[in-house]
């Protein structure tokens, strides 16, 4: 009988998977896709089939447009533009600079170590390096519970491997090994958040003739912060970037992966378009900085659960205590990497994504209501800071309830 029972749930779980990446190919494959359609079907999940997720989420990150005929010049151009900006920006010092104007050749001193002027070779070379040293530390320990960013690329970059190892940022910094685990912003200093539950055993090591997953991360995070001067690169950066990095990078489609690098490049900077505020000190009281989003957290636990808000507020366990990265890092430290992927199909497809962001922030409160009520400082501390094992579905499922119940009351009182 049970037997039965599972064959019939496991036909009908079948059943509902085909239909949706039916649903999926079918308002995928139209000559003009309609956004409203795409949101809808992935803020439910896209199924973990195909190229449905990384194609998916370049439309939802406004890397590709709508129209497929748009497809190829945009791809085109976005991809030979990426080209150039490995080799504008990756600077090799110690090279003559020779200048062509017209028919003269002039020649200028060669360039050396101890060179003041700003546009040496050299001082951009030890300035990059300042940065690289953060970026090689934080992609070395990305996700170290997978082996993935370890692992060789099928697509290194040509011009960094055969470059005699002069291009291999990883050569140019010595890396070194955190005691803490802190987002550095722009602004008064660094804000700690605690360290992660996730730690790295050991060095990720290079690929002698090819490159690691990691190693293509961190030329993609050095160009985002050489091309973003006023922000640069901040620690955190590294957890955004690396489900997007593994989404593209693991597309079955060889024509999509071969440019997984490049795509990446290019929705990780929409996305921080959206989100560049939270990392950012100066804005944290700002109406999109990450200290207003902490206090509509909260406010959305009160409204929901007054003993949890109370019980949090008697004890004085401030949402700056963990929620700081849970927001900051769209959750991405708190789950294993296939639970954010799904938890993100949803926030990409939410047209106000941070909004659904609190919903799902206040879901994993409220669903933890009893351990909170029973449990004192220290213990609500770890609780919150090491989320435990949870079905991210329930999590979620919570999220959509708080988010139907919002928007009903939002309509109430127009």
């Amino acid at each position: 009988m049970f037997h039965c029972v599972f064959l019939i749930l496991r036909t009908l779980k079948m059943s509902i998977l085909k239909r949706r990446i039916k649903e999926f190919e079918d308002a995928l494959g139209a000559k003009e896709i309609d956004p409203v359609l795409v949101r809808k079907l992935c803020f439910n999940g896209i199924p973990d089939v195909g190229s449905l997720r990384p194609l998916c989420w370049k439309l939802l990150l406004n890397y590709i447009p709508y129209s497929r005929d748009r497809w190829q010049e945009t791809l085109a151009r976005k991809r030979e533009l990426y080209k150039n900006f490995i080799d504008d920006l990756i600077v090799i010092p110690g090279e003559s600079n020779i200048e062509k104007v017209g028919l003269v050749v002039d020649v200028k001193i060669d360039d050396h170590p101890l060179n003041l002027d700003p546009d040496s070779k050299w001082q951009t070379f030890f300035k990059d390096n300042e940065v690289l040293l953060q970026i090689d530390k934080d992609v070395r320990r990305l996700c170290p519970d997978i082996s993935f960013f370890q692992q060789a690329t099928d697509y290194p970059c040509e011009a960094i491997v055969h470059s005699n190892g002069q291009k291999r940022l990883h050569q140019r910094v010595h890396h070194t090994v955190l005691k803490s685990a802190s987002v550095e912003r722009r602004g008064l200093g660094p804000t700690t958040i605690c360290v992660p539950a996730k730690k790295a055993a050991e060095d990720y090591a290079p690929i002698e003739g090819g490159e690691a997953h990691w190693e293509v991360l961190e030329r993609i995070l050095f160009l985002y912060a050489k091309l973003n001067s006023g922000q640069g690169y901040v620690q955190g950066m590294n957890e955004i970037i690396g489900p997007i990095y593994y989404a593209f990078a693991c597309d079955p489609d060889q024509k999509w992966r071969e440019h997984a690098e490049a795509d990446t490049f290019f929705c990780f900077t929409n996305l921080m378009a959206e989100i560049r505020d939270f990392f950012i000190k100066t804005l944290d009281e700002a109406e999109c900085g990450i200290n207003t989003m902490m206090n509509r957290l909260m406010q959305e636990v009160k409204t929901n659960s007054y003993d949890i808000w109370l019980r949090l507020f008697q004890q004085e366990l401030c949402p700056q205590y963990y929620s700081f990265r849970w927001l900051t890092l769209m959750l991405s430290q708190e789950f294993p990497l296939p639970d954010v992927m799904r938890i993100w199909d949803s926030l990409f497809s939410d047209n106000n994504r941070f909004d659904f962001l609190i919903h799902v922030c206040s879901a994993m409160i409220l669903l933890c209501r009893d351990q909170i009520l029973s449990g004192d400082f220290a213990a609500n501390v770890k609780l919150l800071q090491n989320f435990p094992s949870t079905d991210v579905q329930i999590v979620l499922s919570k999220a959509a309830e708080l988010s139907e119940r919002s928007s009903l009351k939002d309509s109430f009182l127009k």
